[in-house]
C-alpha cells in the first residue's frame, strides 16, 4: 500500500511540474500594434466615435475597458497562452516597470495610412503607435541600465502587428469620405499599404524588435456590416474579400522578404482570413449557430454598427461569431488566438505559429 501511494505521489508531482512548465512565461514581453480588434483602452481618452468604454462592451469581462467585444480579444488569449499572469496593459495606462512585460499600442479606427479613420475622430495610426513604442524603448533602456541590456531583452519579446482592416473599411471602400478607390486599383492600393507597412516594421526592427507575428486581414466582406447590404444577408461581399486577399498575399510575401533582409530576426504570417472563413463556413464545428448577425448592433437593429450604450445584447453570446457589426465575440477571438498560437492547419501560419516564434 505504501509503495502504491508513493507511486501515485510521483505521478502527481510530475503532472504538477508539467502543468507549471506549460504555464511558465515563454517570453519576457509582448508588444501589440493594431486597431479595434485588439485595442484595450487606448481610445478611451480620445475625442472619437471609435470607443467601446461602455456597456454592453465588456459584459463578460467584468465591465467595459475599451475592448470592442463582450470579453477577451485575441491578444488577451495569446498573452494567456504565452504564460503571462495578466493581460498586456494599454499604452495610455501603463506605468513604471509594467512596460517590461509589454505594452498594447492598438487604437480603434487606426490604419496604415495616416488619413484612415479620420471621419471617426482621433485615433493613433500605425506610425503613431510605432512612435509610442520608441518612447517605451527609451524607458526600457533607463530601467535596465543601458542600450545593450535593453537590446538583449527586447530581442526575446514577441511583437504582434495586425493592421490594414481600417484601410479598407474606413478608407478604400468609403468613397464618400476618401478618394483612394479612385486613385488606386486594388492591386496598387495593396502595394501602397505594404510599402508603408514595411517602413514601420523596419522602424520597429531598428528599435530592437526581432520576433514578429504579422496578422493578416480577416474576411471583412463576411462581416454583418457587409452582409446587411446583400439580399439574403448571407452572401459575402466578394469585392471587399478579394481586395483583402490581395493585401494578405502581399503581406505573406513581405514576410519572406523581411526574413531574407534581416537574418537575425524572424517574421511570421498569421492567416486570420482562412481561420475566420473556417468559422463562418463550419460554425457547428466551433459551437457557433449565428454567423450573419451581431450579438448587438447590426442584426439586432438594422443599420446599427456598434452596440448602443446600455443596449441588451443576445443571451447566448458563445453561439455568435460576431459581437457587433465588425468585431468578433470572445468565443470567436479564442478560436483565432489558439490557432494563431498553435496552428491547427498548415495554412494557419507561415513559416511558423506564435508558439514556434516564442521558442526561438
Amino acid at each position: 500500500m505504501e509503495s502504491y501511494l508513493r507511486k501515485w505521489c510521483v505521478v502527481f508531482v510530475v503532472l504538477g511540474l508539467a502543468f507549471s512548465v506549460t504555464k511558465a512565461q515563454q517570453v519576457p514581453c509582448y508588444f501589440i500594434f493594431g486597431d479595434s480588434l485588439v485595442d484595450n483602452g487606448n481610445n478611451n481618452g480620445l475625442v472619437s466615435f471609435a470607443r467601446a468604454n461602455y456597456l454592453p462592451y465588456g459584459i463578460d469581462f467584468g465591465g467595459p475597458t475599451g475592448r470592442f467585444s463582450n470579453g477577451r480579444t485575441t491578444v488577451d488569449e495569446i498573452a494567456e497562452l504565452l504564460g503571462f499572469n495578466d493581460y498586456i496593459p494599454a499604452y495610455n495606462s501603463v506605468r513604471g516597470r509594467q512596460i517590461l512585460t509589454g505594452v498594447n499600442y492598438a487604437s480603434a479606427a487606426a490604419g496604415i495610412r495616416e488619413e484612415t479613420g479620420r471621419q471617426l475622430g482621433q485615433r493613433i495610426s500605425f506610425s503613431g503607435q510605432v512612435r509610442n513604442y520608441q518612447n517605451t524603448v527609451q524607458q526600457v533602456v533607463s530601467l535596465l541600465g543601458g542600450e545593450t541590456q535593453a537590446a538583449d531583452y527586447l530581442k526575446r519579446c514577441i511583437y504582434s502587428v495586425g493592421m490594414g482592416s481600417n484601410d479598407y473599411l474606413n478608407n478604400y471602400f468609403m468613397p464618400t469620405f476618401y478618394s483612394s478607390s479612385r486613385q488606386f486599383t486594388p492591386e496598387q492600393y495593396a502595394n501602397d499599404l505594404i510599402s508603408r507597412y514595411s517602413t514601420q516594421l523596419n522602424a520597429l526592427y531598428n528599435y530592437g524588435a526581432r520576433k514578429f507575428a504579422l496578422i493578416g486581414i480577416g474576411a471583412i466582406g463576411c462581416s454583418p456590416n457587409a452582409l446587411a447590404r446583400s439580399r439574403d444577408r448571407r452572401t459575402c461581399d466578394e469585392r471587399i474579400n478579394s481586395a483583402n486577399q490581395i493585401f494578405n498575399s502581399k503581406l505573406r510575401s513581405l514576410v519572406d522578404q523581411l526574413n531574407n533582409n534581416h537574418p537575425d530576426a524572424k517574421f511570421t504570417y498569421i492567416n486570420a482570413y482562412d481561420i475566420f472563413q473556417d468559422m463562418i463556413k463550419n460554425p457547428s464545428r466551433f459551437g457557433f449557430r449565428v454567423t450573419n448577425a451581431g450579438c448587438c448592433g447590426i442584426g439586432r437593429n438594422a443599420g446599427q454598427i456598434t452596440c448602443l450604450p446600455g443596449q441588451r445584447p443576445c443571451r447566448d453570446r458563445n453561439a455568435y461569431v460576431f459581437w457587433d457589426a465588425f468585431h468578433p465575440t470572445e468565443a470567436a477571438n479564442i478560436v483565432i488566438a489558439r490557432r494563431s498560437y498553435k496552428a491547427e492547419s498548415p495554412s494557419d501560419a507561415y513559416p511558423m505559429d506564435i508558439s514556434g516564434l516564442a521558442r526561438l
